[in-house]
């Protein structure tokens, strides 16, 4: 049986690296996601697989399982004896997060060890600025790329109006227009595709996301559905999925998500603008709401920045644990967060002279 290349898939040396400290395991990538079963691809070929007892007896949140896009070790590569047993997730390189539904303080990976976020969203009454932010918010913050890319461009009489509206806000993101009344209406986004990176596709039910993907694939895969006549898309795809490209390219295909609810986000780069507006304002602390001498209110009273980007950015403020801070404190608290398992800012600092005291033997 001829093995299947786990490159293509988007297995790096840097996986293949920390998969040697599991001796006995086999490395495979989560394609697809049920309820408790996954499905993984290996270099021998798909298993269905599940987690150890003693993998679900140590997870403390529900972002610790397995998602689709990570890597993990495995006690067999075929499906002979049963299913697979997932006994070790590799770290992950990125990882685009929402909080769960229902829950306080839980994430969810929605998709991880992506190199690109194609956020759609399509040129009708779904489009939303508002939306736009949140899932940038998320997207940058995740260690990927984002992209945004819009679609049913056919649909659209004022699109010229609604890319600038939409440049104001994208803030160092690139900006796709992709159309589905023609046969090469998807060749922008085919142009970002790289043979060795991995895509996930976000964005509402009902945008395109899987008519983008079956053109990619060159077939039809997933089932599509247009958005109903109150613009509420149907949830088409209700699964996460990872699916390797004809040309290369690995995509994963997610579940309409029109509320998407913030565990973290990266607004510093979300609101670029904001952020350098903040720079100047009197008070280092500023909140921008009824400071004196605030830049950022000055910006809206001169027409520079409109009021609802200011509302939004507040708003996500507090749905993340960074309400209050100026863009110094926010990098203060993620410092203290990567490191908190060494006891913080404090003890970091003490952590990394530490190590380089060993490192150089002085």
């Amino acid at each position: 049986m001829n093995k299947i290349d786990m490159q293509s898939f988007g297995l790096s040396q840097r996986f293949i690296t920390e998969a040697t400290l599991y001796t006995g395991f086999y490395i495979g990538r989560v394609i697809l996601q049920y309820k408790e079963l996954y499905k993984v691809v290996t270099e021998s070929g798909e298993v269905t697989a599940e987690v150890s007892g003693k993998f679900r007896f140590a997870v403390k949140a529900l972002s610790d399982y397995p998602a689709v896009g990570d890597f993990v070790m495995l006690d067999r590569n075929c499906d002979a004896g049963g299913n697979a047993i997932i006994h070790h997730v590799l770290t992950r390189k990125s990882a685009f997060i929402r909080k769960a539904a229902g829950t306080a303080n839980n994430e969810q990976i929605v998709a991880s060890n992506i190199d690109m976020v194609f956020i759609c969203m399509s040129l009708n009454n779904d489009f939303n600025l508002r939306r736009i932010e949140r899932y940038l918010g998320i997207a940058w913050d995740s260690g990927a790329i984002p992209v945004i890319v819009l679609t049913k461009a056919d649909l659209c009489e004022n699109l010229a109006e609604k890319m600038a509206e939409l440049e104001a806000v994208a803030c160092g993101a690139d900006v796709l227009i992709t159309s589905s009344s023609s046969e090469d209406g998807y060749l922008p986004v085919k142009n970002y595709i790289d043979r060795s990176k991995t895509m996930a596709f976000i964005g509402s039910s009902g945008v395109g996301k899987s008519t983008l993907i079956n053109r990619l694939m060159g077939e039809n895969v997933l089932a599509t559905k247009k958005i109903r006549n109150d613009d509420k898309g149907r949830h088409t795809t209700t699964t996460r999925q990872l699916m390797l490209l004809p040309g290369g390219g690995v995509v994963i295909d997610t579940p309409g998500m029109r509320e998407l609810g913030i565990e973290n986000a990266d607004l510093a780069k979300t609101f670029a603008d904001i952020d350098e507006l903040s720079q100047k304002c009197k008070f280092h602390d500023c909140t921008h709401t009824s400071e004196p001498h605030c830049a950022v209110q000055e910006a809206i009273r001169e027409g520079l920045l409109p009021a609802d980007r200011l509302a939004n950015y507040i708003k996500l403020q507090k749905e993340t644990k960074y309400e209050g801070l100026s863009s110094k404190q926010i990098e203060t608290e993620k410092f203290t967060t990567m490191f908190k398992e060494v006891g913080g800012m404090k003890n970091a600092r003490k952590f990394i002279k530490e190590k380089t005291k060993n490192r150089h033997g002085f």
